[in-house]
């Protein structure tokens, strides 16, 4: 399988700050990747990289085989991006604005269609300055979706959108990858992420702290599932069972509840378990460590806001172009 992103020894120092330090990570062609990290931990550093906004100290980046700063012309053309910081023209219709990243990108898409799968088609001749920040974020991402990308890079996909755009957010990302493109994202909603990730990288103090599936970054992390199960009446004989079972690590029961926290135990054999025992099992749920819990366990929060804007404010100063482009979303298609 190729790799449609690939970063080796990436580095980059904006003044004193070191924003990425030696990140080595490779995506491969078609998966959905969570890129996920504290404030300041390099996230949006990486995703200007590879768009060529910012040039790194030291390392390589390659975007679909190509040099990300000797060919990201090419890059471009293949790439569909929907920014963090992005700005919409207040004057310019939803319309115009995708028609003019289908003429940047020199495709034959139609933007009505390309709006009515975002859901702002009724407002495509609306001037985006009354638009609301959801539909803003719709807009955008119609304007990410031309051309058909080989790469959707997604920073912050989710925000200002209500829980329905959320789900409906999901629903175009998991298109796009069965279309064949590969989506690369970084978000804070975690439930996003686990909700439809194949892999998840995180990211602290520039750098790569693991790269995993959820399971697995449950599996590293030692993460326990909970297991609440519902009976008529508990057995002393379930009990002294359930303790002698594989992977279980603890058990607590009341009159009608018995609680099993398990490690890499079966919950088919705990639930076979009580039912042989002689308890007649009446509901039962599960519990699993959260995402944000292990993500909790892979990162150091420290004041992670100083360095945000520590990192803004040497950006801005060192490369001023460079950050304004990549908040403009004309830019982008470009």
């Amino acid at each position: 399988m190729r790799s449609a992103i690939e970063l080796t020894g990436l580095t980059k120092h904006f003044g004193d700050v070191v924003a990425l330090d030696g990140v080595d990570l490779t995506v491969e062609e078609g998966e959905i990747f969570g890129f996920l990290g504290p404030n300041g931990a390099g996230k949006s550093t990486t995703i200007d990289t590879l768009l060529d906004f910012v040039r790194p100290t030291a390392g390589s980046a390659r975007v679909l085989g190509m040099d990300a700063q000797a060919e990201s012309l090419e890059i471009r053309r293949r790439v569909g991006v929907l920014p963090d910081a992005y700005r919409v023209y207040d004057r310019l219709t939803g319309r115009q604005h995708v028609q003019f990243a289908i003429d940047s990108k020199r495709t034959d898409d139609d933007p009505m269609a390309l709006l009515e799968r975002v859901g702002i088609a009724d407002a495509a001749d609306r001037k985006a300055g009354g638009y609301s920040k959801g539909m803003r974020q719709r807009l955008v991402l119609a304007m990410a979706l031309v051309g058909e990308p080989d790469l959707l890079i997604l920073d912050e996909p989710s925000t200002g959108l209500d829980p329905n755009g959320a789900r409906e957010m999901r629903r175009l990302i998991r298109e796009e990858a069965e279309r064949g493109a590969t989506v690369f994202f970084s978000s804070h909603i975690l439930e996003q992420v686990e909700a439809i990730c194949d892999r998840v990288a995180i990211l602290n103090e520039g750098k790569i702290v693991t790269v995993d599936t959820i399971a697995g970054l449950r599996e590293s992390a030692g993460s326990a599932t909970e297991l609440t199960i519902t009976v008529d009446a508990v057995p002393d004989a379930a009990l002294d069972a359930l303790d002698a079972l594989d992977g279980v690590q603890g058990v607590a029961a009341t009159d009608r509840t018995i609680t099993v926290t398990m490690g890499a135990g079966s919950k088919t054999a705990i639930l076979d378990a009580i039912e042989s025992a002689g308890a007649e099992m009446l509901d039962f749920r599960t519990s699993e460590t959260s995402l944000e819990e292990l993500f909790a366990t892979f990162t150091t929060v420290a004041d992670t806001d100083e360095t945000a804007a520590e990192l803004d404010d040497e950006a801005a100063t060192e490369h001023p172009d460079e950050t304004d482009d990549a908040a403009n979303p004309a830019e982008v298609a470009r």
